[in-house]
């Protein structure tokens, strides 16, 4: 095959490759709404029940078997010694074919530690948000990641990430959830924050955020301890004034892969 021919078809290819991922990624139609959220605490991919084991493979079935749409992830090793140096967003990723983007809370044993978003279609304006927390608390620091996604033509939606503080004194949560609920009023896009808020819905905080903020689930089931699980601490939340319909809010009975157990729920745009 002369050069020539050999560029055409280099081209040709490229081309249809360009067209392929376009046609794959392009805004949905915008009668088609439903959206399924995952959030999902993978204790840096870490099954409790095997110490400094690292199953990675675990958590990218766990997610796979969900199929969701977009996922909120905390609790993320990236290049620390304790997970083998390996970015963990990336290779869980990779894995399930989603985009993805890290953000890191802290410095951790040699590498990052924090929160990822995992996507099925491509998104923009990935932002950090710090949480602030009480002077002389010793607290860890505490993030929020959103990203904005164009879901179908007619809408754009905000999607969110965090873990508050889990000390034993509400003093940071009760602030950090004052500051989830500024972000998620002056956001200009319906806007689903999930994650490991480290509170019950009985707690002060949970007050403060519901002023802004719903939990898609009513009877909300247990999510922690992975092993006969008595408290719910984990939840996928919704603007108040946007106008989802919530279709279903499940927790995921995987009992191995982490110490928490994920959450998912199915929404329906109904603008």
């Amino acid at each position: 095959m002369d050069i020539l021919k050999q560029v055409a078809l280099l081209l040709t290819l490229t081309l249809s490759a360009i067209a392929n991922v376009s046609a794959q990624y392009a805004p949905l139609a915008s009668g088609d709404q439903d959206l399924k959220i995952m959030s999902y605490n993978i204790h840096h991919a870490n099954p409790p029940s095997i110490a400094e084991k690292i199953d990675i493979d675990a958590i990218v079935a766990t997610i796979r078997n969900q199929n969701p749409d977009l996922v909120a992830l905390q609790e993320v090793d990236v290049r620390t010694k304790r997970s083998g140096q390996i970015d963990q967003a990336k290779l869980i990723a990779e894995a399930l074919g989603m985009y993805y983007y890290f953000a890191k809370a802290i410095d951790f044993d040699g590498g990052e530690y924090g929160q990822a978003i995992l996507s099925k279609r491509p998104f923009t304006n990935p932002q950090i948000h710090r949480l602030s927390s009480v002077t002389d608390s010793r607290s860890e620091p505490r993030i929020m990641l959103t990203i904005d996604v164009q879901w179908n033509t007619d809408l754009v939606i905000t999607f969110a990430t965090t873990h508050l503080d889990a000390q034993r004194n509400p003093q940071n949560r009760n602030l950090q959830a004052k500051e989830l609920v500024e972000i998620a009023a002056k956001n200009p896009h319906p806007i689903v924050i999930a994650g490991d808020l480290n509170m019950t819905t009985d707690q002060e905080a949970f007050a403060v955020l519901r002023k802004v903020l719903q939990p898609t689930c009513s009877d909300c089931g247990f999510t922690i301890p992975v092993i006969n699980p008595n408290k719910t601490i984990d939840f996928i939340l919704t603007r108040i004034k946007d106008s989802w319909k919530v279709l279903s809010h499940q927790v995921v009975q995987e009992h191995y892969a982490s110490d928490h157990l994920p959450v998912t729920a199915v929404l329906r745009c109904i603008d």
